[in-house]
């Protein structure tokens, strides 16, 4: 019998690289009253371990084009979970070792699926004096490179690839959404913040980004303190964020993201962790005061399974205080990051670069 040519197309054999972008969207409605506004949010958890899977791969493939990483050499990174899932991918498609840094706050899940994926994980367990577990993380990396000759780091925190690697995204938006009004993200590394945004600030032109941080991070000029949440804030100030591309950033505090998450379970199905709980929240506030009409972007950088333990476990939020923890339905507002610390959901409109002395 002959084949087809599109029977023929569908016999290729798909690679772990085909199930990565052409993520889908949904409509969510916006959280205190479930009404007609709402925001859509753009479900990266549709990706095999989530919206660092298309940093991941670029940034393997960059750093071999460039001679950066030679063939069977080790790629060595700081990760406080979701980049690690992602290289582990990258170190499968490009037969790569992968050695990654974290410390006791991943979550059991994360370790157990890193290590089933063949990634190699080294925990670091005393914070550094000035930039915590987070500068403790980068320090290991550097001495596991002296001790690697030829290893690669991708630096997820500062390499450019980590912005240009999302530019698929932005446009997959543009062609789902059309019109975009606002974009709402997280911002930990900067990386997705600033490559989306780049990008639809042409398609979409007056497009605006809001930026959503968890307390504790000193990303947006707050004081550095333990943080809870993963996967969003730093104790350090990567260079990959666009400070001057956002027009305001919010704070979220813990209970009020494991509240937003476990609302979107309930009523739509879908939800994830730590950030996707501090992004919605974020949405739902801007789709209630911004005009009827304005078309909200919001980005879901996972979904909720690594957080089992965590956002979705009562007995762990109960014992932090963290269960019922339903947030005002408005935020506190500063006129400047530095001005308090915050400690519940706050706005704040000027936004600088405080690794530069508060200059954008």
């Amino acid at each position: 019998m002959e084949v087809t040519q599109p029977l023929a197309h569908a016999m290729r054999r798909p690679t772990p690289r085909d199930l990565i972008g052409n993520t889908p969207v949904l409509w969510i409605p916006e959280l205190w009253s479930g009404g007609e506004r709402g925001f859509w949010a753009k479900l990266e958890g549709y990706n095999p371990g989530g919206i660092k899977d298309r940093p991941a791969q670029h940034m393997i493939e960059q750093a071999r084009l460039r001679g950066d990483l030679a063939p069977g050499k080790p790629v060595i990174e700081s990760t406080s979970g979701t980049f690690g899932l992602g290289l582990a991918l990258a170190g499968i498609m490009y037969h790569h070792p992968v050695i990654l840094v974290s410390d006791p706050g991943m979550e059991p899940l994360m370790d157990r699926l890193l290590h089933a994926y063949g990634a190699r994980i080294e925990l670091v367990d005393t914070p550094h004096q000035e930039g915590g577990r987070q500068a403790a993380r980068c320090a290991r990396v550097r001495e596991l490179l002296r001790r690697h000759p030829g290893a690669y780091c991708p630096d997820q925190y500062n390499n450019p690839d980590n912005v240009t690697a999302y530019e698929a995204l932005a446009v997959e938006l543009a062609a789902q959404l059309g019109r975009i009004d606002v974009l709402v993200c997280s911002v930990g590394t900067g990386g997705h913040s600033a490559g989306v945004f780049s990008v639809l600030r042409h398609l979409c032109p007056g497009v605006r980004l809001v930026g959503v941080d968890t307390i504790g991070s000193t990303i947006f000029g707050q004081p550095a303190r333990s943080r809870l949440m993963r996967g969003l804030g730093s104790s350090i100030y990567p260079r990959n964020v666009a400070y001057d591309a956002f027009s305001e950033v919010h704070w979220v505090a813990p209970g009020e993201a494991i509240w937003a998450s476990r609302r979107l379970a309930k009523a739509d199905f879908a939800t994830g962790g730590w950030s996707v709980g501090a992004v919605a929240l974020v949405a739902s506030w801007v789709a209630r005061t911004e005009p009827s009409g304005t078309r909200i972007a919001a980005i879901f950088p996972d979904g909720p399974e690594r957080y089992f333990d965590t956002v979705f476990n009562d007995a762990y939020c109960a014992k932090r205080g963290l269960l019922d923890a339903k947030p005002e339905p408005e935020p506190d507002e500063i006129a400047r990051p530095g001005e308090s610390e915050v400690l519940r959901w706050t706005r704040c409109t000027d936004v600088v670069d405080p690794s530069q002395g508060g200059r954008r």
